[in-house]
């Protein structure tokens, strides 16, 4: 008897069918002046270079990452979540209400119908979330700035349009933008598109003291999304406080920026389609890294913003 495919297997033939396009196209266009030099598609390195030691925030460079907060390592070496005690995707909005907590604040686990979820909770002194707003704007147009956040696993990034110079409100910068980054989560090199999206359009509720980073992840080679995620910074006595959740293999199709998909190939394509199915062991992961960076960041994140809002 012949069956219907699913959902699942017509993205995943969609990805694969235009990857081994894209793939194609990136081989060719090494090349191909409509495609860009080395140079303009940037190279993909760990740690720091000489270039990256005369940039004029080069006194927040560090040579590794600062330690996760104990409740996320904590975490990470337990179990998931059970997948009854999973949050849906369609519950996100009143998740991360601008008061009060959710019943998972720290956690990873994956529902029955395979949906992974990640929660990561961040206390952050000094920070406000005009900082973070500010950070999302400026950080993807140079590399150098991607790494400041996660010097061990951050390797690359790039923006699809630079806003950094432009008379707008910060929110304005990254919200209907896309940043372009290669980066490991755990041992697995990702390649990531990641398009931010107005959170108040959505439906989150979000105080005037507070933002929310909400955006649809996406792979930066193949036009497949694999998921969301959302970053609320409210504030608590002494600083703010992050709320993160992510939301994965909740997929769709998108255009793909074809300039930006093959230089990710030129740089060293890690898509596989089967890497479009993120399962438990990615979710962990993916705990450990954003609580690494978050903590990371919030470290001297007043300073840098201090120095360079302008």
């Amino acid at each position: 008897m012949n069956r219907k495919p699913t959902r699942r297997q017509v993205v995943l033939g969609a990805a694969a069918a235009v990857t081994a396009t894209v793939l194609g196209t990136g081989s060719r266009a090494v090349a191909a002046p409509t495609v860009g030099s080395a140079d303009d598609c940037g190279e993909r390195y760990q740690g720091y270079r000489d270039i990256d030691r005369d940039r004029p925030y080069a006194h927040y460079m560090a040579e590794r990452t600062a330690p996760a907060p104990t409740v996320v390592t904590d975490t990470y070496a337990g179990p998931p979540l059970s997948p009854d005690a999973v949050p849906g995707f369609g519950s996100i909005t009143t998740d991360l209400a601008p008061s009060g907590y959710s019943t998972v604040e720290t956690g990873y686990g994956q529902r029955a119908d395979g949906v992974t979820f990640v929660a990561v909770r961040t206390v952050m002194p000094r920070v406000t979330a005009a900082m973070w707003d500010w950070w999302f704007g400026w950080h993807s147009t140079e590399a150098a700035r991607y790494k400041l956040w996660h010097p061990d696993a951050h390797l690359f990034a790039a923006l699809a349009e630079d806003r950094t110079a432009l008379d707008i409100p910060d929110k304005a910068k990254y919200v209907g933008n896309t940043t372009f980054v290669d980066e490991y989560v755990g041992p697995k090199l990702q390649q990531l598109g990641i398009g931010f999206r107005d959170p108040i359009a959505h439906g989150f509720d979000v105080p005037s003291d507070q933002t929310i980073v909400f955006g649809r992840v996406g792979s930066s080679i193949a036009p497949v999304d694999l998921g969301w995620l959302a970053h609320q910074v409210r504030p608590v006595d002494g600083g703010a406080e992050m709320r993160s959740r992510f939301h994965m293999n909740l997929r769709g199709l998108h255009v793909p920026d074809v300039k930006q998909a093959a230089c990710a190939v030129r740089r060293g394509a890690s898509v596989d389609p089967t890497d479009l199915v993120l399962g438990l062991d990615l979710a962990r992961d993916l705990m450990l890294h954003c609580g690494q960076e978050m903590n990371h960041l919030a470290g001297f994140l007043p300073e840098l913003y201090a120095e360079f809002r302008g």
